[in-house]
């Protein structure tokens, strides 16, 4: 059976750990029974070792209860980057290997829901665990926003992007993150309604500045360029461009090429559209 499943970034901004929105970047894997564990891997990814410890082995092995399969990965989605690649390959894996509730395995290899929400479900999501169960809703998304991805040729560990955060937060500080929420959801649902403030935080992206110093500089070329919304994905390094058109998202990308430059960083820029299907399945 085979399974596509897209990128993801989470956050945009104060939606911390609620929000995730798929993205058109993809990860396919199909697995077949074998006579013993083979894993091949294409495109970004392929370098990680190709054995039993590799994601995708594990997440289908545990679905079928044995790991004598043949498992091959395609993936345009990069690693450790602030895309969602984990909850994209969990969920295409469990797919792929006839899981029923690939949305869960891919919650249980990342955490938390809101990347593997919106890898299962596209689109725009909001997600969250209620009594240790994912619970997810789709949520209106205007279909002439693009979204630009700035993608530094770096990782960030996940681990190390939730050390950084503190281990509370002023209340002032909550309520700000709330209402720029609110301006957020209503701002994706009609591009006329989003304003710049509606990506502000205050909760993990200034904890996590020490760690991509450069990030500030890179958001600000972004807005400048015309995003509205300019942001970390996720926990990065990725940071994401918020655009009202195709057009503006194509100066905004260039924009985000130049920054990289600028910074002495490698990297690429990405003009992308939501993905609006989500995980699919060809048996």
């Amino acid at each position: 059976m085979r399974a596509r499943a897209p990128a993801s970034t989470s956050n945009l901004g104060p939606g911390f750990d609620v929000l995730g929105l798929a993205l058109d970047r993809y990860v396919e894997v199909e697995v077949t029974e074998a006579d013993r564990l083979e894993v091949v891997a294409e495109g970004e990814g392929a370098e990680l070792p190709r054995d039993a410890g590799h994601l995708a082995a594990k997440v289908a092995a545990r679905v079928v209860g044995h790991d004598r399969l043949s498992i091959r990965v395609r993936s345009q989605v990069p690693v450790g980057r602030g895309l969602g690649s984990s909850a994209a390959l969990a969920a295409a894996a469990a797919a792929a290997a006839g899981s029923p509730d690939p949305l869960a395995e891919a919650v249980a290899v990342d955490g938390h829901p809101e990347n593997a929400a919106a890898s299962v479900l596209g689109g725009l999501v909001a997600a969250t665990l209620v009594d240790g169960r994912p619970v997810v809703r789709r949520l209106a998304l205007d279909p002439e926003l693009r979204f630009v991805v700035v993608v530094p040729d770096r990782r960030l560990a996940t681990s190390e992007a939730r050390a950084a955060l503190p281990a509370a937060v002023p209340f002032a500080d909550a309520v700000f993150n709330l209402g720029r929420l609110g301006l957020l959801v209503a701002g994706l649902a009609d591009r006329r309604a989003l304003v710049p403030g509606a990506g502000d935080d205050r909760l993990h992206q200034d904890a996590r500045a020490p760690l991509f110093p450069e990030a500030a500089g890179i958001l600000a070329e972004l807005r400048a360029a015309g995003a509205v919304v300019a942001c970390w994905s996720g926990a990065g390094p990725t940071l994401l461009g918020v655009c009202t058109s195709p057009t503006v998202a194509l100066e905004v990308a260039a924009a985000g090429r130049v920054a990289l430059r600028a910074a002495g960083l490698p990297g690429t820029a990405l003009e992308l559209a939501a993905d609006l299907d989500g995980l699919v399945v060809d048996g």
